[in-house]
């Protein structure tokens, strides 16, 4: 074993505590305030920490608060007010009721239901769970409670019961990957299918551009179910799953459900508690129930009803660790934002834009918006950031209004495709163990190729049929 191979995670810590501390030194662009400039280098460093992985990505995640915190870049309070964040919670709460699903076997029975459907291949199976998202996308305003809560428990089962994690744990990647990049499609398809659209749509309303639940629809469509074709394919032939062509699946499936019997009565209980969650998750929005309290009264109602127990949360490693890793970085992109480093970014990009052509132009402003996504742990935070002043500025250049601020809200959904940690649905996918680090993001930047090229090309030929330009 050579010097590195012995000592790489010393090396690897050191790199990324060493990227942290020049950038630290270096003094702050003109109009980044120091505190502002400093955190951005604790976030840099714990990122590479987090992609490299010296240690667990917990450890990682604790390491950067501690250096915020002792550099009193952050106060003891700010280090830790994402770990009260409610989408934060949600994904704990998401790792919590997917437990409910498999141990009532409610998950298998319904594994085994799809795979009668859809499971003579295991391309079959990845369009199976893409398609069960698109259906569920337009009703359910929360991609986390929609991916954590419906899409992930079908999975975990899928893999753990269908494959299995040492059989043909590429398998259990392909199917990972393609219902994370399905739910980022299916988000940007719709109005209600993300908890930021709705605030896009309130940011164009004051630039003076109406969005309409049909108009973001329809404009959608097409690159939208295109993309929902070529993803899981395209993720099928990375990844190439030993298990390919699956012909007694169907008759395997309908002999387990046969086998299995009738529901149980935690099954009706898991079953019943699960369409409740579907209701407020439909519903919620309109009576001020959030999508994690949804999930807190399912919770309740589980832990009441004995299906699962105080013991079975607590074991539930997965939630915890992602709870720590995803909290922390919550933290830091949050406070970046505060610190007003993302609004210098934008008018840095507004000032070297102003002279393009206004298709040059906001072409580059949309790479520019989809690639800064790289440093953000949400999808809201992201927009919420950089949305209107894009908007304003790619008016301003001369882009048809209506066709940026429709080209940007798709971007703010599929932007959360490019890493583990940067939307909801990211950590509780990632939490499985199916996908590493390295082959996550790998497969998040060649995935965005293809959204960026269709959104881009076949959306906009679309786009030009409507006469949005």
């Amino acid at each position: 074993m050579t010097f590195f191979e012995q000592n790489k995670h010393y090396i690897y810590f050191a790199l990324a505590v060493v990227t942290g501390a020049i950038l630290w030194v270096i003094p702050p662009p003109d109009g980044v305030t120091v505190p502002a400039w400093h955190l951005f280098a604790l976030f840099v460093a714990t990122i590479l920490g987090v992609v490299l992985k010296p240690y667990p990505m917990g450890a990682i995640s604790i390491f950067g608060l501690t250096a915020a915190v002792v550099t009193k870049t952050l106060t003891f309070e700010e280090a830790f007010s994402g770990f009260g964040n409610d989408v934060v919670w949600l994904i704990v709460f998401a790792f919590f009721i997917a437990r409910g699903f498999i141990s009532t076997g409610l998950g298998a029975r319904v594994a085994y239901r799809i795979m009668s459907l859809t499971g003579k291949n295991s391309l079959g199976l990845g369009y199976g769970l893409v398609m069960t998202d698109l259906i569920l996308a337009p009703a359910i305003p929360s991609m986390t409670a929609r991916a954590g809560g419906i899409i992930y428990p079908i999975l975990k089962s899928l893999a753990d019961i269908f494959t299995g994690r040492s059989h043909d744990p590429k398998m259990s990647a392909f199917l990972t990957l393609a219902a994370f990049q399905g739910t980022t499609i299916t988000s940007a398809m719709f109005l209600t299918s993300m908890a930021g659209n709705p605030l896009i749509a309130k940011l164009a309303r004051d630039s003076g551009v109406e969005i309409s639940w049909a108009s973001w629809a329809i404009a959608a469509s097409v690159p939208g179910l295109i993309c929902l074709a070529l993803v899981p394919y395209i993720l099928f032939r990375l990844i190439s799953p030993t298990i390919r062509h699956t012909p007694h699946a169907k008759e395997m499936a309908h002999e387990k459900l046969h086998q299995m019997g009738p529901m149980k009565p935690k099954e009706w209980v898991m079953f019943g508690t699960f369409i409740l969650l579907l209701v407020l998750w439909v519903f919620g929005p309109f009576f001020g129930i959030r999508a994690t309290v949804a999930a807190m009264v399912g919770l309740v109602i589980l832990f009441v009803s004995g299906v699962l127990k105080w013991k079975d949360a607590l074991e539930e490693q997965g939630a915890w660790d992602t709870f720590v890793w995803f909290a922390t970085l919550v933290t830091l992109a949050s406070f970046l934002n505060k610190f007003g480093m993302a609004t210098w970014f934008s008018e840095w990009v507004v000032g070297h834009v102003s002279g393009f052509q206004w298709i040059v132009g906001f072409v580059v402003i949309s790479l520019i918006y989809f690639y800064t996504h790289y440093f953000f742990a949400s999808n809201v935070a992201h927009i919420g950031a950089m949305y209107a002043p894009l908007l304003i500025v790619s008016i301003a250049l001369g882009t048809p209004p209506e066709l940026a601020a429709l080209t940007l809200a798709f971007f703010s959904n599929l932007f959360g495709g490019l890493t583990h940690y940067g939307s909801g649905p990211a950590p509780i996918l990632f939490g499985s163990g199916y996908v590493g680090v390295g082959q996550w993001w790998k497969m998040g930047l060649i995935i965005s190729f293809v959204n960026i090229a269709v959104w881009m090309i076949c959306g906009g030929i679309w786009w030009k049929v409507l006469g949005l330009w």
